[in-house]
């Protein structure tokens, strides 16, 4: 069964007095264990579509099922409560608790959203860092880490709670080619190690080579859809 099921899917909003049509009938799949783009120029709706896949966002039209869900019927509780138990986000600039150490901020969504066990806590906190690879930076601040760190930190985040999707919305906006390189392979490692799988909002053509399908959107339509470069 697909873990995202779009048919006829549409967003609008109005914008002072004129009506923005975001996302216009747009139909779309993604599998499970998927490494999954949408690409498009701004303004074409990616960062729209990510929310609505996220539970961030109703669609004003049309039917969108995430994980067996029907996101326009989830209320801002229950929407909540889905993206805790299922869903991993990774942002472009990181979004990382300044005052937290790496490994209290990977530690955050097991205390604050699913309330683990400290031991537990512990356990999968080391065993994520180790696996990121920045385990010896764990009682370092963000401000004390490399960008390519924070996003270590970030994906290894996003993993904590073991979600079966993982949405990211330009990870690599921020980072250098060979750090974005990096994180794009440590991201493939994570869905083959893990199962997880990868949904990307991009610009980054190194993103489209590394995805398996590639989703191209245009003013808010599905123009393309096919393989990836890898």
């Amino acid at each position: 069964m697909s873990l995202v099921m779009a048919t006829g899917l549409e967003k609008h909003y109005r914008a002072g007095d004129v009506e923005v049509h975001a996302i216009r009938g747009v139909d779309f799949s993604i599998e499970p264990g998927g490494f999954v783009c949408f690409v498009g120029p701004s303004g074409s709706g990616k960062s729209t579509l990510l929310n609505m896949i996220g539970c961030l966002d109703k669609p004003s039209a049309g039917r969108l099922e995430v994980l067996g869900r029907e996101v326009a019927r989830l209320d801002r509780r229950a929407a909540a409560d889905f993206r805790g138990a299922n869903l991993g986000f990774v942002f472009q600039d990181f979004n990382l608790v300044p005052v937290l150490s790496a490994a209290e901020n990977v530690e955050y969504p097991l205390r604050m959203v699913q309330n683990w066990p400290a031991a537990k806590r512990r356990a999968r906190v080391g065993e994520l860092l180790e696996a990121v690879g920045i385990a010896d930076r764990a009682d370092k601040r963000p401000d004390q880490l490399s960008g390519g760190q924070k996003q270590r930190v970030a994906v290894a985040r996003a993993l904590a709670t073991r979600p079966r999707l993982v949405l990211a919305d330009e990870p690599t906006a921020n980072l250098d080619h060979d750090t974005a390189l990096r994180i794009i392979d440590l991201m493939r490692t994570m869905r083959d190690e893990f199962g997880t799988t990868f949904v990307f909002s991009t610009h980054d053509p190194k993103i489209v080579d590394a995805a398996e399908v590639v989703h191209t959107l245009e003013d808010g339509r599905l123009v393309a859809s096919g393989e990836g470069g890898s």
